[in-house]
């Protein structure tokens, strides 16, 4: 995608008498507008959440574990004359400088490189490093917006004053918005806040659009999603999932169908025995969870099949981090 602006050129053989050829663009009735939000912060402040709110629809994965989200995920909403596009990024990894961290890393500073606008996620309330250092990321010439998030979870809202005055101190947001990602009222708030920052230039992708991702990289998405979130804090987050099949094919009966087969990929062979669990019953229900997504999400009839492999030291090999899909 090219986020490049262009600049309007003054036409020397319009006529000083001709109105349309003075006019200005924004304030043409039904002109359509688009542009590239970049939703950032430190790991697990609920980015992901907060897409999956804007589009209305699940594309970005969320569980309870730090540093789930591990791509660039492009999600489209299109409402009246404007085209939202909003890219959520991996939590800025400050503590291990891994090959997958630096990867990480590298997608957050490319999706902050060329945008519209900045949304940059906290926790209402609250300030730390790692907050901090996604802050330094933040160019002065690209307006953001603070985005006080889980407001719900703050009893005492006289205590936020001083907390946006140190924040105002900290970069100059162009607006502070309080907020609830799963509050609907808060969601239809914040698009009429971002709408007046994205250019008038024609859509970037039909409609109904929703994300530029593949459904194969949906099912992958899902599966580390259920993989987490039955695991827990057993699991280091370095484990992944690659898929190795997806194949459609026609179906009377389901009209469309998926084969689906996917790879665990773990560290460890004691990780390998948590995923499978007592008699495999724990692999099942992470199977069996993602199938029933997936076939929401793609409106099909999907078959998956589910491996679990160990790779020691994957996460700091280069060659197979890029292997693996990441950047």
């Amino acid at each position: 995608m090219d986020a490049t602006k262009k600049e309007a050129t003054e036409d020397p053989s319009a006529e000083a008498g001709d109105e349309s050829a003075s006019a200005d663009p924004e304030a043409m009735p039904g002109a359509q507008r688009c542009g590239v939000i970049a939703i950032v912060g430190k790991p697990n402040v609920g980015k992901s959440t907060l897409l999956n709110a804007l589009v209305g629809q699940k594309i970005s994965i969320t569980s309870r574990k730090a540093q789930t989200t591990r791509h660039r995920i492009t999600g489209i909403r299109t409402r009246a004359q404007t085209q939202f596009i909003f890219v959520d990024t991996p939590g800025f990894q400050t503590r291990h400088a891994t090959a997958l961290n630096r990867s990480l890393n590298k997608t957050v500073m490319g999706a902050i490189g060329d945008v519209d606008l900045v949304l940059f996620v906290v926790e209402a309330g609250s300030f730390t490093l790692g907050d901090a250092k996604v802050l330094s990321l933040l160019k002065p010439d690209v307006p953001a917006l603070l985005l006080a998030n889980k407001l719900d979870q703050v009893h005492r809202r006289s205590e936020l004053a001083p907390w946006l005055r140190d924040m105002q101190e900290r970069h100059a947001f162009t607006e502070f918005v309080p907020m609830s990602a799963k509050n609907a009222k808060d969601i239809a708030r914040l698009f009429d806040i971002c709408e007046k920052f994205l250019p008038v230039q024609p859509w970037w992708y039909a409609e109904d659009e929703l994300t530029d991702r593949s459904e194969k990289f949906l099912a992958s998405e899902t599966v580390r999603e259920k993989l987490f979130r039955f695991t827990g804090d057993e699991l280091p987050y370095t484990s992944t999932v690659v898929v190795d099949k997806f194949e459609e094919e026609p179906s009377p009966r389901h009209g469309r169908m998926i084969r689906i087969a996917a790879t665990i990929v773990v560290e460890r062979e004691g990780h390998k025995a948590m995923v499978i669990g007592e008699a495999g019953e724990r692999l099942k229900r992470i199977g069996t969870e993602a199938r029933q997504e997936m076939e929401k999400l793609m409106g099909a009839k999907v078959f998956l099949e589910l491996w679990v492999k160990v790779r020691s030291g994957w996460a700091d090999d280069e060659a197979r981090v890029k292997s693996f899909g990441y950047e």
